[in-house]
């Protein structure tokens, strides 16, 4: 007869900073392995959509959907103050995750954490430091990506790399890519923690020779040029390929566009075909997504 081997919680005491989707699918991979955070540290609870509705951020929602609320404290600071300090520091965590934090973590919360803050970073650094490696990436036609766990210092991006471990991109569109950055950055995160803990891990100090930055992309970052979408679509070539990257790094935020007879027109989704662009599916301003008719761009 098998014996049943009941399942007990990994006590690891840690913080974890994050808020949007890309850091909830990390966080709910940790609680599935019984990795459960002292601490929930997160954005602001915010008006959303057209009717404002005020709504939290992804990875408040899931310690409540989940009913945690009693074993994972929830801190949502507008700043990170003295005050908030103390409080972290009245929960004696042994070290922190930060995994899509908008904000600058200062030198003196990161003094908080005897065995140091281990940073997510959905990029292989020293490639792609900064706020959009997803998107940067595949804009450049990267074939492959990946995630890298380091750890913070008081520079972006710049601290000793724990692990890393890549997964092919080509072809694929900014959601597609996020999820499946976000899943690989719950199972590496998993496995590093206890190795790290336990001193088996050498650091890798970053080249800063071989660093790449990024920047926020802005609604102007997504616009293409009508006369460029013609020639691409009818001629092809390299401006294809560019517009090509443009649309799937760049869907749904802010979402890749262009003009005709002075009407926005969102580019959802679109191919290569014999280095042509071919158009899929668009919405023009007031009216409903659809497929485009051959002639509508000429």
């Amino acid at each position: 007869m098998k014996l049943k081997i009941k399942k007990m919680s990994t006590q690891y005491k840690f913080i974890f900073f994050g808020s949007p989707l890309f850091a909830r699918i990390v966080l709910e991979k940790l609680i599935e392995k019984n990795f459960l955070p002292l601490a929930l540290v997160c954005n602001p609870d915010k008006p959303f959509g057209r009717k404002k509705i005020i709504t939290p951020p992804e990875t408040k929602k899931l310690i409540l959907e989940k009913k945690l609320e009693n074993q994972i404290k929830i801190f949502q600071p507008e700043i990170l103050d003295k005050n908030f300090i103390l409080e972290i520091k009245n929960l004696n965590p042994q070290f922190a995750i930060v995994c899509a934090y908008s904000k600058i973590i200062p030198q003196e919360i990161l003094e908080v954490f005897p065995r140091g803050v281990l940073g997510i970073h959905p990029s292989l650094l020293p490639k792609y430091r900064g706020a959009t490696p997803i998107q940067s990436a595949i804009l450049n036609g990267e074939k492959e990506s990946g995630i890298t766990i380091y750890l913070l210092d008081e520079k972006m991006d710049h601290g000793p790399i724990l692990s890393q471990r890549k997964t092919e991109i080509q072809n694929l569109n900014f959601e597609k890519v996020l999820f499946k950055l976000a899943y690989l950055a719950g199972d590496l995160i998993i496995e590093t923690i206890p190795n790290y803990l336990e001193n088996k891990i050498s650091l890798k100090y970053q080249d800063d020779l071989q660093a790449t930055y990024t920047k926020k992309i802005s609604n102007e970052d997504a616009y293409v040029d009508f006369f460029d979408l013609k020639k691409a679509i009818n001629e092809g070539g390299n401006i294809a390929f560019q517009i090509y990257q443009k649309i799937l790094a760049l869907n749904p935020e802010p979402g890749t566009w262009t003009k005709k007879d002075n009407k926005r027109v969102k580019l959802l989704e679109a191919d290569l075909v014999q280095n042509k662009l071919v158009i899929k599916k668009i919405k023009i301003e007031g009216e409903r997504e659809k497929i485009p008719p051959k002639d509508f761009f000429n």
